[in-house]
């Protein structure tokens, strides 16, 4: 049968049959002239090397006698957990082998077809209170694509005993749900075991957890550790509801908390042997122990950490599998989260970008469930437009990039192996501490997890001060007239345990909250000195900065003249201001202008470029100065003038 038009049976494409022979000879004749990519000489890590030195001596990043092998320790960046990150990676970075998917050590995923068979699992949270509400949320995102729920019942969301009301309707052995009850585990495990034994559903094709996690809920609460709930979930449903899981070991709180990606795993791990002890020591078989926890963990905007966390987790619980004698069983059932440290209240329409970076993380990571948080979390529940665009995120990448259909995309990457191994080393390490230490619940009552935390979150605050770490709406690109949107206050989660809850932002939006509620905003003059093309990338950079505190700037306009620049300075009414040039009118002008500044009244005046000695003079403003101690200097400067 002939092809119509000379086009294939099956996909519309031209195949050779439907062209003469002179044409393929054509074709063919041309082919053999072509040299293709395995003709050229295969290229040299040298060669790359001196590519790269000669753009960093023309950025002045290298000097003219910088060999190349500099090269590598001057585009090399460091983790908070002290892993150094190369610029380049060959098949020369030695890495363990890392096996195959579905086989332990798990790194390249739980099961052998990964995500290819049906993709991920799509988890939405719930946290209404109102019933009705969070009722119509759920059949809306289990209609539009959802595969699991995790419902927050307690102090942070919906009342336990609403529980079989909001469920009314659900498909249980087709929708899997997760509980998050917190201190109303207990409660919210009965009721929901109560529905199962009604006969709401299959009980051997429900699937879902229990939400056991007592060590977390001391991490985040200090409320006293009781394993016995656990253990005692754990024996109900193993019987009845193979599919149903008991524990959740949430290593969300550390990450909230300020914590590194080793910390973090760490902690995990250390919370997961302490699990697995109880529930052994009361009657589980080890294999089973396993088969009851789940892990959470956060995913952020740092795409190649999050992938190579998410693969270093299961090396580790796969290692702890095989030290009890349970390999076959150590693949972790993994959910990522979406970082609420890193979303903001401001600018909140990036958070979109941001949980997109993530969610593609996760994926690519190889975690069998994934949440998104809505773009507007930080400012209270979200509503429809926002739970909506949270999951067609996942459906996007799912349905139209085909990111689940392919088996560890990540795997064989020289990078992400290498990252992966030097961070499950780093984690390995920390957990090793915290066993010595007596376990995690030992070394969170110690204070040894909390300090180490600290440690990392000062180191992290230092570089999101310097913008060395910028937050996109904050810290760069500030947007002062901005109307965020309105949203009803999310119930607050408990909170009193050794591990704080903090946001990457919260410094520079506490800044901008103070500054909005004054009732004239706080204002800097600045003094553009020269023409505009002269002056303007360095009032654009102080302006920016500035407006990351909430403050607004007004210009001079172009001018040289001191006395006219003072004037402009006087009719300005301000009492800070900034000059803003060249390095080559400040050696000429710099001086004579912060003089005639200072005649005219004005208390601070700042120099935006790098730190020289200008008579007049109080500071500078530069790349990788410390940004918020500019900002609380300069309104403390101007509430003290108005005052």
């Amino acid at each position: 049968m002939t092809p119509l038009c000379g086009r294939c049976h099956s996909h519309g494409s031209r195949t050779d049959s439907g062209r003469s022979p002179a044409y393929r000879g054509f074709v063919n004749s041309r082919l053999g002239e072509l040299p293709l990519a395995a003709a050229f000489p295969p290229a040299e890590i040298d060669q790359w090397r001196q590519a790269a030195l000669g753009v960093l001596r023309k950025s002045g990043k290298a000097g003219d006698d910088a060999p190349p092998e500099a090269v590598d320790d001057l585009l090399a960046k460091t983790t908070y957990d002290g892993i150094r990150v190369a610029a380049l990676y060959t098949a020369q970075a030695e890495t363990p082998p890392t096996g195959v998917p579905g086989v332990s050590p798990y790194v390249r995923g739980r099961h052998p077809l990964g995500s290819a068979a049906s993709g991920w699992d799509v988890r939405q949270r719930h946290a209404d209170p109102d019933v009705a509400t969070s009722k119509a949320e759920i059949l809306a995102d289990l209609e539009h694509g959802v595969t699991s729920l995790w419902i927050v019942l307690g102090a942070g969301g919906i009342a336990p005993r609403d529980l079989p009301a909001l469920l009314d309707g659900v498909h249980l052995d087709l929708a899997s749900v997760v509980l998050d009850a917190g201190a109303s585990t207990a409660e919210a495990a009965g009721l929901f075991c109560s529905m199962l034994a009604q006969g709401h559903a299959d009980a051997g094709r429900v699937n879902g957890n229990l939400g056991a996690d007592p060590i977390g809920l001391h991490a985040a609460t200090g409320l006293p550790v009781d394993l016995a709930q656990l253990t005692s979930l754990a024996a109900r449903v193993a019987k009845d509801y193979p599919g149903l899981r008991a524990g959740m070991v949430d290593a969300t709180p550390y990450h909230d908390a300020g914590a590194s990606d080793a910390q973090e795993l760490g902690c995990s791990i250390a919370t997961g042997v302490a699990y697995l002890r109880a529930l052994t020591e009361a009657g589980l078989s080890t294999a089973a122990a396993l088969g009851t926890l789940e892990f959470r963990y956060a995913a952020t905007v740092d795409q190649f950490l999050t992938i190579a966390k998410l693969r270093a987790a299961r090396r580790l619980w796969a290692r702890v599998a095989e030290v009890v004698g349970e390999p076959a069983a150590g693949g972790m059932r993994q959910h990522a989260v979406t970082s609420s440290a890193m979303m903001t209240a401001r600018d909140p329409w990036v958070n979109m970008l941001r949980t997109t970076v993530a969610c593609f993380a996760a994926g690519v990571g190889g975690a069998d469930a994934v949440t998104v948080t809505p773009f507007d979390a930080c400012l209270g529940l979200p509503d429809g437009f926002s739970r909506r665009i949270a999951r067609n995120t996942q459906a996007l990448l799912l349905e139209e990039s085909s990111l689940g259909r392919v088996i560890d995309p990540a795997g064989g990457s020289w990078y992400v192996e290498h990252l992966t191994d030097e961070l499950a080393r780093a984690a390995w390490s920390w957990f090793t501490e915290i066993e010595r230490a007596g376990g995690i619940v030992a070394a969170l009552d110690s204070g040894l997890v909390t300090s180490r935390i600290d440690e990392t979150w000062a180191k992290r605050a230092k570089r999101i001060a310097r913008r060395s770490n910028p937050l996109t709406g904050i810290s760069e690109f500030p947007n002062l007239a901005e109307q965020l949107p309105k949203r009803p206050p999310a119930p607050r989660a408990a909170t009193g345990g050794p591990l704080p809850r903090r946001r990457y932002a919260e410094v520079f939006e506490a800044m901008r909250d103070a500054a909005d509620a004054q009732d004239t905003r706080p204002t800097v003059f600045l003094a553009t000195v020269g023409p505009v093309a002269t002056h303007t990338a360095r009032a654009t950079f102080a302006a920016n900065l500035f407006a990351a505190g909430g403050i607004a700037t007004v210009t001079s306009g172009a001018s040289t003249d001191a006395a006219e620049i003072a004037q402009r300075f006087t009719d300005s009414g301000l009492s800070v201001a900034c000059l803003c040039s060249s390095d080559k009118v400040y050696a000429e002008r710099a001086e004579e202008i912060a003089a005639a500044l200072r005649a005219a009244g004005a208390t601070k005046v700042w120099l935006a470029g790098p730190p020289k000695k200008f008579a007049g003079v109080d500071a500078y403003l530069f790349a990788g100065c410390d940004a918020v101690a500019v900002l609380e200097t300069t309104l403390a400067d101007l509430n003290a003038k108005a005052a």
